[in-house]
């Protein structure tokens, strides 16, 4: 299920910047991260394109799964977007914009430690916006019949990742990888670094891939007998005079910074992809043989499993509790008066978002012309109502609400879902999107209905003084 959570949402203070080459495309890239807004989430931005358009991190825009996490939107691509967003997810971050002039963020040494580094650079900051999460009540699951790789989501009490990995070859067997938390992640996942085999390398290097890889940014798994002709065609490709290998089954290169560096690695790579879903998770996640493909393939199944209970979030209240506001408190605020007062009573209010009701009866004036044989209610009133519940928000921002009227500015991303009828009881619920400055109020509402959604709308008003008082 959607809750609130009593941290605040995080971004950062500044500006940071890291040069380096993409391990595919072997450009120059640099990637500046930069503050964003509250609601807006993580996305990319490319610089150097006409426009500079953004993709957004989202598990929609996933096109490839080939050698990294590719994101495309409108023919605009982002490469191997993983690594830089499990940083941003480590260290706690919900908005941010990530500015580069290439389609692929710079490998660095193939792990996340230098994006992690920039970002703490730049300072993480508060934002006044409460952050949301969606908790874990029940197992979610996806499996990938073809390659046995699955992943288990279950309820705990704060984010948690376990990665199992297993390869089926000598040099790197069975490894597991665990964090009970995500603040462990700069200490204990951060700096693991991607890894290949010996046999994918000369695949890549044969096919004129990975142009931007050197030793130093990938550990080496050698799983085949190194002939003096790939010991060429290696020493040619990274520019070193001698290769060899060293007793634990890698080139010579690099040093493992952990025995089971591999399947931290896979974790960090799990983070950055299950990123895509848009929204933290507090729940644990089991991922036994995870790559990218599967990783987004969940990613997508939970981002529709959320959106579905976020439409569905049906508010649920003691209907015979006494109100917050009732009708004659309602008239006392609103200028509105029956029978265009449409709602009848508000069950909950706060700073940023407010429930209201309102008992849809037969005998409603509406349903004299609207379809007398089979009434419905309008939408367009259902609308109306959604506002003037939104308004008892707004109003209550000002001491005087009753020399005060709220005016529609736009109305946009209506959605009708269901009929509703006479007998029906309606429950509004509008929540602010962004803080309400110089009178502007800008809302999500919802509709439900028997316990569905009815209608959605993105609402914007503002409070004026009444000329008429």
């Amino acid at each position: 299920m959607i809750g609130k959570t009593e941290t605040k949402q995080k971004t950062i203070a500044g500006e940071a910047s890291l040069t380096g080459v993409g391990l595919h495309t072997g450009k120059n890239v640099t990637l500046t991260f930069k503050p964003a807004k509250e609601n807006t989430g993580m996305a990319f931005k490319r610089v150097d394109l006409e426009g500079q358009p953004v993709i957004e991190a989202n598990a929609d825009y996933v096109v490839n799964t080939q050698r990294g996490t590719n994101l495309e939107k409108m023919g605009v691509s982002i490469q191997t977007s993983e690594h830089v967003l499990a940083a941003c997810v480590g260290l706690g971050i919900d908005n941010i914009l990530i500015e580069m002039n290439a389609s692929e963020p710079p490998i660095m040494d193939g792990s996340s430690k230098y994006f992690v580094e920039a970002i703490e650079k730049a300072g993480v900051v508060e934002q006044d916006a409460v952050k949301e999460e969606y908790v874990v009540t029940e197992v979610i699951s996806y499996l990938d019949e073809a390659t046995g790789s699955e992943i288990l989501l279950m309820p705990a009490n704060e984010y948690q990742v376990t990665t199992m990995v297993d390869f089926g070859t000598k040099v790197l067997g069975t490894q597991n990888a665990s964090i009970k938390t995500i603040t462990e992640f700069k200490g204990e996942i951060s700096n693991a670094r991607t890894f290949s085999f010996l046999h994918e390398i000369e695949m890549l290097l044969e096919n004129g891939l990975i142009k931007g890889g050197d030793l130093n940014n990938a550990i080496v798994y050698v799983d085949k007998e190194l002939s003096p002709q790939t010991m060429e065609k290696l020493r040619h490709a990274f520019n070193k005079d001698d290769i060899s290998v060293k007793p634990n089954g890698i080139l010579d290169n690099l040093t493992l910074h952990h025995p089971n560096e591999a399947a931290r690695h896979k974790l960090l790579d799990v983070i950055g992809d299950l990123a895509l879903v848009g929204t933290p998770i507090r729940g644990k996640v089991i991922a036994n043989k995870p790559g990218h493909f599967v990783n987004t393939q969940f990613a997508k199944k939970l981002k529709k499993i959320i959106r579905q209970e976020k439409r569905n979030n049906v508010p649920s209240f003691d209907l015979t509790k006494p109100p917050v506001k009732n009708i004659i408190d309602i008239m006392d605020m609103l200028p509105h008066r029956p029978p265009f007062l449409l709602v009848d009573k508000i069950l909950e209010i706060s700073d940023t978002h407010v429930v209201g009701l309102k008992n849809v009866t037969m005998n409603e004036p509406f349903f004299v012309g609207h379809f007398p044989g089979a009434p419905v209610m309008p939408g367009v009133l259902q609308v109306e109502a959604m506002a003037q519940t939104g308004g008892i928000l707004a109003l209550s921002t000002v001491p005087d609400p009753e020399n005060y009227l709220t005016y529609f500015m736009k109305i946009d991303n209506v959605r009708f879902k269901q009929q509703v009828n006479p007998g029906d009881t309606l429950i509004f619920k509008l929540e602010l999107l962004s803080p309400i400055r110089r009178g502007i109020c800008h809302m999500q509402g919802y509709a439900y209905a028997n316990g569905k959604l009815a209608t959605e709308a993105e609402l914007m008003a503002q409070i004026v003084k009444n000329k008429n008082k």
